[in-house]
């Protein structure tokens, strides 16, 4: 591998200008912020602009532009810029005729120019000449000047408070309040050509959102995301994706989220998203007559929500509805909005996203389970004996029920195998073939090991594999009975292996999908695989008054069996009384905790690789190891050694047994957190291991950022010695000089080196000044 000539730790930039007790650093890594942060900037005074809300912002360059809104009294049209270098406001150069006064209008960037649709016109004072506009306003950045779109043929109806977007240099109008009604109709128009462009409305299909207003979207990752938002007299807190290429919209599912997990965002309107590398930010809003103001993050790829914990010295603002968001590099701007008291504010706040890179843990055993790379056991299912491979790391890892049939089938193989050799030896001994000793079977040839389990068949446990190597599953389509009778089984199989977390994810998901159409079917099922949870749940929700005269007129009410039947009535006449439980739900083990205890002893019985750190073993998985590096995955596929042992080096520096175990609890279960020391070493781990991102090195980027003290000095010292970091060795000796009175008082001191102790002496005679020498000369 190209990554194996690395010799020396990536160069380190110093900031000298710091005062002498300093210990940061930044090193030439690339953008990857360590902190969550919030910062108060400057507001907009009174004299430039008034305190607003309902208004828009966009960001061009290095400014945000505010456009329009209300100030409580009146509508505005003035244009607003606020210089994020500078943190100065001013208002800006406007020529030609700006739109009316509005607010709940959208407003987009597109090439060098703003577009501004819509919104709500008149004057609210007097409370006349209100009414929704469907104009479409050009604002050119270079020259200031407003231009109206006059655009011929069909237009969309007038609107406010509608979502906006720019997609394929199109403008993407979405739902909205049209005076009398919310709509949900979506309709684009071309910005590239103002000569030709028309108004075009998108055929929708899947699950469109219902009509609403008051909501935001966010493009991410060729997606648009619609969150909450008024729809009537409910609010929900679904979350719409919508696919340009097939103007397909699809709901979002919550039900893969386990109880205690990170919930969903409460429902509210009037909040904002914005979209920063694969997440979405969602900030404020009014949420059940609250006015929350954390900072809700939703993960694209994983389908997970978390609240973001910003750093201790934030300046967090206070919660706010119809504020307005931007997103310039690498960094979430928020003006304006409502805040208590019906108060309009004219706050502007900065909030610094932490990019790092993403943990691949579960999608890189996700890619060991559907490569079938390395496997080592097959499984032998059900009366038909259909057969599906898999790997006993995993496996005995994750599912202590399958690892006892794993050992009973692993005992019963050795001594087959034993047998056998006694028999090879009885034929050797009457001249029979033989082996030539000391020859071994080549690791790559050992027969799979088979497991028999007759109470499972393949589909199910298919997707019980799935869930052992990623911690979730691939959910089917919600509410075909089918689908849902497949995760039932599946269910089943949890029960009997006591997997407690794949117990609740299956219960969340039939729960969910029951509907009017598969309830009968789903409770018919439960009541012959035993499953009295989701039985008992199929019955309430049959006997519901808004469901019960449905059901009992469907066909497959007909065809029930009559102990059902019976229970259903007698449900309905006589319903038993509710059980509460304070028991809290068991959601058994995540997929770090049991990879956790598998590397710190767990899986010591089913090592089949050993590593070797300067001569010392340390055993270990390979297909664990396979699964999160490219480096390991192609030595095992090419060139496995023999005797199944592996010299550790990163490029030809060894690091340090301490650093080692650190790069292994990453490997096997996303840990990042290690003493500085080890950052060093590491810090090319992910070029020369072929780890699938370089997460670890940013973690160790922030390490070394924010942990080099006077107390680990000396360590470091010695690990940017070893790892010829010659800026890092530089720095720690600066340190170590201007703090020379503790530093002199660390026990380490005395076990240094000799050679580190002379780059300690040269680097403090460097330092004295000629006064103080003179100064000791005069002492002598």
């Amino acid at each position: 591998m190209s990554c194996r000539s690395t010799k020396v730790a990536p160069s380190v930039d110093f900031d000298h200008s710091c005062s002498d007790s300093v210990e940061y650093l930044t090193l030439n890594f690339g953008p990857f912020e360590t902190v969550h942060r919030w910062r108060r900037l400057p507001p907009c005074d009174e004299f430039v602009g008034a305190r607003r809300s309902k208004h828009t912002v966009v960001a061009y360059r290095d400014a945000i532009y505010v456009f329009g809104g209300d100030n409580g009294k009146n509508m505005l049209n003035d244009l607003l810029r606020f210089d994020v270098k500078d943190c100065s406001w001013c208002r800006a150069f406007t020529t030609g005729t700006p739109p009316a006064p509005r607010y709940h209008h959208s407003a987009v960037v597109y090439g060098s120019s703003m577009f501004v649709f819509g919104g709500y016109t008149g004057d609210i004072y007097s409370n006349s000449n209100l009414k929704n506009k469907n104009d479409l306003f050009e604002y050119k950045f270079a020259t200031g000047q407003w231009t109206e779109w006059k655009v011929e043929g069909s237009l969309p109806v007038a609107r406010s408070a509608h979502g906006a977007t720019v997609y394929n240099d199109k403008l993407w109008i979405f739902a909205g309040y049209d005076g009398n009604a919310r709509l949900n109709d979506m309709w684009t128009i071309s910005l590239q050509d103002r000569e030709h462009a028309c108004w075009e409305e998108i055929d929708q299909s899947g699950e469109i959102p219902p009509s609403c207003c008051n909501f935001p979207v966010a493009v991410c990752r060729d997606k648009m995301f619609v969150f909450s938002g008024q729809s009537g007299a409910k609010i929900t807190n679904n979350l719409f994706q919508f696919e340009f290429k097939g103007h397909m919209w699809t709901r979002i599912p919550t039900e893969h989220l386990l109880r205690g997990s990170p919930p969903p965002p409460q429902r509210r309107y009037g909040h904002t998203m914005v979209a920063f590398d694969r997440h979405l930010y969602v900030f404020g809003g009014a949420a059940d007559n609250t006015l929350p103001n954390e900072l809700h993050c939703y993960d694209v790829d994983s389908q997970t929500w978390e609240v973001i914990q910003p750093s201790m010295d934030s300046e967090m603002p206070s919660g706010r509805l119809f504020h307005a968001a931007a997103v310039i590099q690498d960094a979430l701007y928020i003006f304006g909005g409502t805040v208590d008291n019906n108060v309009r504010s004219g706050e502007m706040y900065r909030f610094q996203f932490s990019c790092y890179p993403k943990c691949t843990l579960h999608e890189d055993y996700g890619k060991l389970w559907e490569n079938r790379q390395f496997c080592d056991v097959e499984f032998i299912l059900g009366e038909r004996e259909e057969r599906v491979l898999g790997h006993i790391a995993i496996v005995t890892a994750r599912c202590q029920w399958l690892r006892k049939k794993i050992l009973q089938a692993r005992d019963k193989q050795r001594q087959k195998s034993k047998q056998d050799s006694s028999e090879e030896i009885e034929e050797g001994a009457a001249g029979g073939p033989r082996d030539i000793p000391g020859c071994s079977r080549p690791s790559g040839t050992q027969p799979l090991l088979e497991v028999s389990i007759r109470e499972a068949e393949a589909q199910p446990f298919e997707v019980l594999m799935q869930f052992l190597y990623t911690d979730k599953i691939q959910y089917p389509r919600r509410g075909h009975v089918q689908d849902v009778l497949l995760i039932m089984d599946v269910y089943k199989l949890a029960l009997s292996f006591k997997l407690s977390r794949l117990e609740q994810l299956c219960v969340q998901y039939i729960e969910a999908s029951v509907d009017l159409q598969n309830v009968l079917s789903v409770c018919e099922n439960a009541n012959k695989l035993q499953l009295d949870q989701l039985k008992e749940h199929c019955l309430n929700f049959v006997v519901k008054e808004s469901h019960f005269n449905q059901v009992i007129m469907t066909k497959e009410f007909e065809h029930l069996s009559t102990p059902l039947i019976v229970e259903i009535v007698r449900r309905k006449q006589l319903p038993p009384p509710r059980l509460y439980s304070d028991q809290p739900v068991d959601i058994g083990t995540s997929l770090v905790q049991d990879m956790k205890a598998y590397l710190e002893g767990g899986g010591l019985e089913f090592c089949d690789i050993i590593l070797l750190l300067d001569g010392h073993p340390r055993p270990a998985h390979k297909a664990i190891l396979a699964a999160r590096s490219s480096y390991f995955e192609a030595m095992f596929r090419s060139f496995m050694p023999e005797d199944g042992q592996v010299n550790i080096s990163i490029g030809e520096m060894v690091p340090s047994k301490q650093a080692f175990e650190s790069m292994l609890r990453y490997i096997y279960y996303g840990d990042v957190n290690m003493p500085p020391e080890d950052s060093l070493y590491l810090f090319a781990a992910p070029y020369y291991y072929g780890f699938s991102n370089n997460r670890l090195q940013a973690y160790c980027k922030q390490n070394l950022e924010m942990n080099v003290t006077v107390e680990n000095v000396l360590q470091i010292l010695e690990a940017a010695d070893k790892t010829q970091a010659l800026d890092m060795k530089k720095h720690c000796l600066h340190i170590i000089v201007h703090q020379f009175i503790k530093v002199s008082k660390l026990p380490n001191l005395r076990s240094l080196s000799q050679l580190l102790l002379l780059d300690i002496i040269e680097s403090l005679a460097t330092h004295i000044s000629d006064k103080q020498c003179a100064e000791m000369g005069s002492d002598i």
